[in-house]
């Protein structure tokens, strides 16, 4: 399941001067709350995140990576299969034959058995 994470602007935030002059309380913060926003000049420019989260994130983002492969895997092969059938020897004469019938039918349509 995917994490719901805040925006930074939601985070809490530290200036990045007090980041670097307190690095010790900082990381002590982010063990704690899972993550801050760092700022400069009032605005955020990073985000510093625990490992834990770091790792959680980088699973969920292998996880989405890999049902995208096996989707777009899925539709390789089933362009491959359509194509295979347009690449047949027949496929010309078959094409041939619907453009010669003009949508006439060979057999009256049946709507089915409530119909």
């Amino acid at each position: 399941m995917a994490a719901v994470l805040p925006m930074p602007e939601d985070l809490p935030s530290r200036p990045a001067s007090h980041v670097k002059n307190r690095w010790g309380e900082v990381a002590r913060q982010v063990r704690e709350s899972g993550s801050i926003a760092v700022t400069n000049h009032a605005k955020v420019e990073m985000v510093l995140i625990d490992t834990s989260t770091y790792r959680r994130l980088a699973q969920e983002v292998g996880s989405v990576r890999a049902r995208e492969e096996a989707v777009m895997d899925e539709l390789d092969r089933a362009f491959e299969a359509r194509l295979a059938v347009l690449q047949a020897p027949d496929a010309r004469a078959r094409v041939d034959g619907l453009f010669a019938s003009r949508g006439k039918l060979k057999r009256p349509l049946k709507a089915g058995t409530s119909f």
